[in-house]
């Protein structure tokens, strides 16, 4: 119903902004990724919106990037979690670092999030597993520069997958070199 707000940013109370919109203000619910790059007080900001309708309330939550309000609305489909939740999980670990921990099916990345029990990170990382669309462009991304992306490359040649070759990756120091970082996840990978 409401899918974008634009206006004046007039209060910032985590986890809740007040915006005004043309003399009307929409008290908007937003992950910490959004609000901390929130402008200051009295400047103008775009959210992309997600309008929950309860039997007790009416929420409006809020994000920065349409990757954040698609990964809220993916949440919010598992069940046993709802908008609170969905919120803290994208406020705890983010976007990317979410994609990745499911691709990777790390259940521990998600139990540190507050409210996320062993259950329900089990069941996340069940139902969300190939809908999150950023898979290990996260980590792509990181390893784009340098060497860890050219071992990223080089492993995936070598016909690993995109979970085993990011897994080889996180276990290198951070200054290795190309051929050496290759040896080392290769040396990784066999075991």
């Amino acid at each position: 119903m409401i899918g974008k707000l634009t206006g004046t940013l007039l209060e910032k109370n985590p986890p809740e902004v007040l915006l005004d919109c043309h003399g009307v203000g929409y008290e908007v619910l937003v992950p910490m990724s959004t609000f901390y790059n929130l402008p200051a007080l009295g400047q103008q900001v775009s959210l992309l919106t997600q309008f929950i309708v309860r039997e007790d309330a009416q929420l409006l939550y809020g994000f920065a990037t349409a990757a954040e309000r698609q990964t809220f609305r993916e949440l919010i489909k598992v069940a046993g979690v709802g908008p609170r939740t969905a919120l803290s999980v994208l406020s705890g670990i983010g976007v990317e670092d979410l994609a990745q921990a499911v691709s990777l099916q790390e259940g521990a990345r998600l139990l540190k999030v507050p409210g996320i029990g062993k259950k329900t990170a089990e069941r996340l990382l069940l139902e969300l597993r190939g809908k999150l669309g950023v898979d290990l462009s996260g980590v792509r991304a990181q390893a784009a520069g340098g060497a860890q992306g050219d071992i990223l490359q080089a492993l995936l040649a070598l016909g690993y997958s995109d979970k085993e070759a990011a897994a080889a990756l996180k276990a290198l120091p951070p200054d290795v070199g190309v051929s050496e970082g290759i040896r080392l996840a290769l040396k990784a990978l066999a075991r």
